[in-house]
């Protein structure tokens, strides 16, 4: 089997029916990662021992007839502001490298585990998950595999790049503004921000606490359904996740979806964009025979709001480093923070006020619409370093605009896929699909029919 293309299923597959094994699987992995790892700088930490240990552990389980969970031997591997048992949880940053290791696992990391998934390590990212790019300033920039001069995008770089790259087939990654979905897109695999509160963030270095989601990377729609459905559940340990019950997605992924009602986004949604991102959309509009339009009214000044919260809220779970240790950050990310912590008590409240009336009107526009298209940047993968570029004949900043369409969808915390779009000879783009509240399912699904029309598809690189 060539493991660098497979997906997580045909390896747990194989694996359970004994054509190969485990501990087979993570060897290779680590040796792909020992080779290639060098060029793309997507891991800032490899478990090798503890991962071989429990690949053999799983091989074990097989041999004396024991189930050894549904991703039985799939190597997989976690922004590094998820806790790793053993580990220092860096956030990306110098100044956490000075505490000490987490003494357990991050419950997204344990259910992994639990389901049969051999952790092989931790992943760059951007520091304390503040940015779009994964230009690490402690840690080195990760490389796009599609083009190595070019950005991974971020914050979670390391967990889009090292799917794209076939290093690892699944990767967990955290979504403030974005940070799961441009990466994704800009790496051209799949990257899902499920609703928030409904997975676990217990063990994970926050960076605003009212919009932070965590999600999984991966190469096919069946890998992100099944890891959804493994993290799925309620933990007391993180006060925001949701008691609704697991609502398992993967056995509905082959239903008819002719009953969805599906539209594109416009009006803000079509605007500051590269022509080409634009067709992404249309592409898989025309696929799915859709040709209505919906408005998600003040798109813009969601984004604004989503600006001034999070920057508010992330300088102040950093206070006291940015007092006593402000020479220790990234000077970019320090200056974004400190501007943060300068803003008005009353532009914060303001800002929440207009997230509520915002939340009630995308809560009518989704009464009539069950999945909405939009692009997921508006630009592909810019160059590393680069900050600025033409656009539409007026000179913009790179950095920010990566996020000029995903911020006023996880301002109000609704579920996004972002599906890669493969462009001959060229870049790839990501699409969203977005939906109400807690209606997975229906990305899902829409995403699975998608996967099967070859209209989004992934590529190792």
């Amino acid at each position: 089997m060539n493991f660098d293309s497979a997906d997580a299923i045909t390896i747990s597959t194989a694996v359970r029916q004994g054509k190969t094994r485990a501990v087979e699987v993570t060897k290779t992995a680590l040796a792909r990662i020992a080779a290639r790892d060098y060029q793309l700088n997507c891991f800032t930490a490899v478990t090798a021992e503890t991962a071989l240990a429990d690949a053999a552990r799983i091989d074990e389980k097989i041999a004396e007839g024991n189930n050894p969970g549904t991703l039985a031997g799939v190597p997989f591997a976690v922004k590094n502001l998820f806790d790793i048992a053993g580990l220092t949880t860096l956030a990306g940053s110098k100044i956490n490298a000075e505490k000490p290791p987490a003494t357990q696992d991050a419950t997204a990391v344990a259910k992994l585990k639990q389901a049969g998934a051999v952790l092989v390590g931790a992943l760059n990212m951007d520091e304390y998950a503040y940015g779009f790019v994964t230009e690490n300033f402690h840690s080195g920039a990760t490389h796009n595999p599609h083009d190595l001069q070019r950005v991974a995008g971020g914050s979670s770089g390391g967990s889009a790049a090292a799917v794209a790259a076939g290093l690892v087939p699944l990767t967990l990654g955290s979504d403030t503004n974005g940070s799961i979905r441009v990466p994704a897109a800009l790496c051209g695999v799949f990257g899902f921000k499920p609703t928030y509160g409904r997975l676990s963030r217990a063990g994970v270095a926050l960076f605003s606490s009212s919009f932070d989601h965590i999600g999984p990377f991966a190469r096919s729609v069946q890998d992100i359904a099944t890891v959804f459905d493994v993290l799925q559940g309620e933990d007391d340990r993180d006060p925001i996740c949701t008691k609704r019950p697991p609502e398992l997605v993967l056995p509905q992924l082959k239903q008819d979806i002719s009953d969805i009602r599906i539209a594109i986004a416009s009006d803000y949604f079509t605007q500051g964009a590269e022509l080409e991102a634009l067709a992404a959309v249309q592409k898989v509009a025309d696929a799915l025979n859709v040709s209505e339009y919906v408005t998600i009214p003040e798109a813009h000044r969601a984004r604004a709001a989503a600006f001034v919260i999070t920057a508010s809220e992330g300088a102040n779970l950093h206070l006291e480093n940015l007092r006593c240790h402000p020479q220790d950050f990234d000077p970019a990310t320090r200056d974004r923070f400190l501007a943060g912590a300068l803003i008005p008590s009353s532009w914060y409240l303001q800002a929440q006020r207009f997230r509520r009336w915002y939340r009630d009107r995308i809560r009518e526009v989704l009464q009539n619409v069950d999945v909405i298209l939009a692009p997921t940047t508006p630009i592909s993968a810019p160059l590393i370093g680069q900050q600025t570029m033409v656009l539409d004949g007026e000179e913009i900043l790179v950095r920010p605009h990566l996020g000029l369409f995903t911020q006023p969808l996880s301002f109000i915390g609704l579920p996004v896929l972002s599906v890669p779009i493969q462009r001959q000879n060229a870049l790839p783009l990501g699409v969203q699909l977005i939906a109400a509240p807690y209606n997975e399912a229906l990305i899902l699904r829409v995403a699975a029919a998608l996967e099967i029309k070859g209209v989004i598809s992934t590529a190792v690189v």
